[in-house]
Order: structure tokens, then sequence, then C-alpha cells
């Protein structure tokens, strides 16, 4: 495994499917939801030209995907490729992924980028399109075996974790009680954020795990949880939400109380609208990922795998590291905000 761990805490701090292939006719730009073939045509002067790879996220419309798509856009004219970029619209459930995935394989693109909603649920599908001979990446997320996927890229979501409880810790003395904001029970990197969290936790006896729930990526959700245990703890000290959506349910909620900056919250990702509510104080900290960075890699170990070339330099296992962005530092790390 090629780990790119070199941050520190002080310094980084269905769909249908009639519907979906009735879309698949035309293109859309990042935003608009469920989308096909954004980047457009095949420029025919890169290594990839002649290709088309289909790029199935978890959910188009957030913003992290949005991010990982620019970044899809920008290699696939870097290659030469034609890049079909399909997703549900807004929910991420493997219900609503499937159809997209099962049209690219019967599509038969050249290859696969997929973001698992599930690791169980989407196994099938990796395992049809090796079947059907077309090399699959996953990005962000994984299934249960490898071993037939190309490479798996990823942001290092265990270490991200650990890096929230750290900063948590700091911001609130190192005592009192804190909440996890949890996005989805299964999907890998939420399941590896809550374990580095906890287990970085319990390193903290004067810190005091009150509660962990689940949004499944919906705002709303995260809103109602964090709500009700505002009620239950009027002195939570901290809350670590551990995505994006959670992380704007979670904001809504502090809004709503009149709590905002005072209980501490350490979110993930880095959405414009996050930095935004980071520089007025309302999340403490927030763990940025490189989206776009790791699409880019995951289609170019596609290209070089379909067309033959030196697959050695392909690594199985590729990790990014997090940056943690805090006030304090945000003016030397704007580059790992998301763009949009």
């Amino acid at each position: 495994m090629r780990s790119l761990r070199t941050s520190t805490l002080g310094a980084l701090a269905g769909g249908a499917l009639a519907l979906l292939l009735a879309a698949c006719s035309g293109g859309a730009q990042p935003g608009t939801g469920a989308s096909t073939e954004p980047s457009g045509q095949t420029t025919g002067d890169g290594p990839g030209a002649g290709l088309t790879i289909g790029f199935v996220p978890g959910i188009a419309s957030d913003p992290f995907f949005l991010a990982m798509q620019l970044g899809a856009q920008e290699a696939a004219q870097d290659l030469g490729i034609t890049l079909l970029w399909q997703g549900a619209p807004d929910e991420y459930s493997p219900q609503s992924q499937i159809p997209f995935v099962d049209s690219m394989l019967t599509q038969k693109v050249d290859g696969l980028v997929l973001v698992p909603t599930d690791p169980d649920a989407l196994q099938p599908s990796v395992d049809q399109a090796a079947d059907l001979g077309i090399p699959t990446a996953t990005v962000d997320t994984t299934v249960t075996d490898q071993s037939t996927l190309v490479a798996h890229i990823t942001g290092d979501n265990e270490e991200g974790g650990r890096l929230a409880a750290q900063t948590l810790a700091e911001q609130i003395g190192d005592k009192g009680k804190v909440f996890l904001m949890m996005g989805s029970p299964t999907a890998t990197t939420n399941t590896l954020r809550q374990k580095g969290f906890t287990e970085e936790l319990a390193k903290h006896p004067d810190i005091e795990l009150v509660g962990t729930e689940y949004a499944n990526s919906q705002p709303a959700a995260a809103t109602s949880a964090v709500n009700t245990v505002l009620l239950q703890h009027p002195d939570l000290a901290g809350i670590f939400a551990v995505d994006g959506t959670s992380g704007t349910g979670t904001v809504a909620a502090l809004r709503g109380a009149g709590k905002a900056g005072q209980v501490k919250l350490v979110g993930y990702d880095a959405y414009e609208n996050q930095v935004a509510d980071l520089e007025e104080g309302v999340y403490t900290a927030l763990v940025a990922q490189r989206p776009g960075e790791m699409a880019k890699l995951a289609l170019e170990d596609l290209v070089t795998t379909i067309t033959g070339g030196d697959t050695s330099s392909i690594e199985k296992q590729v990790v990014f590291p997090n940056t943690v962005l805090t006030a304090e530092n945000l003016d030397d790390n704007r580059q790992y905000v998301y763009p949009s």
C-alpha cells in the first residue's frame, strides 16, 4: 500500500433504469444531479484516445463528488477519453446507485470508476464488471473483495477520524461530552472515520461520547438527531460530523438552538459553504480531502491498464493525506477548499 500520510495536527492541522437510460442522451454540468458525459468529447490526442470510461459517484449532487467530477473532467481532457459521469441525484444508497452501474455495464464501457455506497451490495456489480472484462477502480469507498480491482484510491479516513478527535479534544479543553454525527452505517469511509475517532477518543478519559446517530446523506436527519442530543445534553461540548451532509444538518441545528460556536464542531470535507461557516466560527475545524486528485489517479490507472501500459507502476492501494483546516491556518491552506 502506498501511504501519503504526511499530515500532522499542528501543520495540517433508483432512480429507475428507464429514466437513467433516457438521461444518457445528453450531458449535464456539475450541480445538476444525475449526469452523463460532462466532459464532452474525446480530444483524440491523449493516451486514452478512443476510450470511454464510466464514473459512478456516491451521490451526484454532493459538493465532495462535484469536486471529484471536476477533477475527473480535467483528467479526461488530458487523457483524451470520453468520460461518462452518472449518479443518483439526491440519495446515497445501493438501491439508487446500482441502476447507474448496470447502465455502465450495459453500455460496455472500456473502464469503470465506482464509489460504492455499500461494500457488500455493490460487490456483485464489481464481479460482473470483471466477468465482462471491464477494468474497475474504486475511489473513496470500496467493496469487500478488492481482488479484481485495478486500484482502490481513497483518503486516509481512519487517520482523519483520529485527527478529528485530537482537534476536538484540544478545542474543548480535553474534557466534556461529545457526539458523533455519522453519515452511513456501512460506507467504508464513514466506518473508518468512526474507528479512528473512537479509538483516539478512548485516550482522553475525561471526554465522554454520549451518542452516535446516522443521517444517511440527509441533512434534515442530522438536524433532528443533533436537536435531540442538545435537549438531552445541554452541556454538550463538541460534535464530530463525519461527512458534509451530516455537517450541513448539524450546522442548522446549532444555529437554530443558538449554540453555533459554543458547541465545538469538527466536520469532514471542505465545501465552500463549510469554509464560510468555518470563517464565521460555526465549524471550529474541517478535515479536508483531495477528491480531484483521487479521480485523476483512478482514470490514469485505468487508461494504463486498458492500453497495455506499464501496470507495474499502478499501486493497488493508495491513501491520500488529509489537511485539518482551522480559522487560524485557513489562509495558508485555501488550496484544499473544494472547487465548485
